[in-house]
């Protein structure tokens, strides 16, 4: 056999070592499209789909097991809410919280607010009937903005100090306690601003009120 001569080769191939155009001259290796995807699938949903999801649960189990278990609240080892969604409470002997328009008021499946307009008159019909109501029930006093305002999920479990002081006399009276003694139990559950900048000082709504039974005892 008579060795291979570059002789004839083109001068721009001459520089090109003899495996490289071996291989270029090899036929390709065919990879398929859905192998690699199905492989890449499987491999994201496990890492995706299961081990993120349990790591960062198992995390907050031991970090943080109450607000992992949705910040719940006992009373006589009976569930009776979370302190992260409003309840309705309507006796002049409790704190009252914001008015609500989530499904038929405090309605946790039907989170939302009424998306009226401030021009809409059903909207400022609302607002004036509660208004007159809260103003009658607490001396005549000016009504707190955040008593007639309903929140962007209509669950905010919070009030402002100020409505919450607002209602300290009716509460006092109707429980047959004094004033001072009801603006200190509100004093004592001021929330100040998450981490001293972010959000405004706020009083919890249910526990509050669940103060409030304890100090009846």
């Amino acid at each position: 056999m008579q060795p291979i001569s570059n002789a004839h080769l083109p001068e721009d191939e001459l520089a090109i070592p003899e495996w490289q155009r071996a291989h270029a001259s090899a036929a390709p290796v065919a990879h398929s499209v859905w192998g690699t995807a199905i492989r890449f699938t499987i491999l994201t949903a496990i890492l995706l789909g299961l081990a993120y999801p349990f790591l960062v649960t198992g995390m907050a189990q031991a970090l943080f097991p109450h607000q992992a278990n949705g910040s719940l609240i006992l009373k006589n080892g009976q569930v009776i809410g979370s302190s992260l969604i409003a309840q309705s409470f309507t006796s002049a002997q409790y704190f009252h919280p914001r008015p609500s328009a989530a499904g038929n008021g405090y309605d946790a499946t039907s989170s939302g607010g009424s998306n009226l307009a401030q021009s809409n008159a059903k909207l400022a019909q609302r607002m004036q009937g509660d208004i007159d109501k809260i103003a009658a029930a607490n001396g005549g006093k000016p009504v707190p903005i955040d008593m007639v305002t309903t929140s962007g999920s209509g669950l905010d479990p919070d009030i402002t100090p100020d409505a919450a002081y607002y209602q300290a006399a009716r509460v006092a009276r109707a429980r047959g306690m004094s004033v001072e003694a009801v603006r200190a139990l509100i004093a004592a559950h001021i929330t100040q601003r998450s981490l001293g900048i972010l959000g405004e000082p706020r009083v919890n709504v249910l526990e509050l009120n669940l103060a409030l039974d304890d100090l009846a005892k």
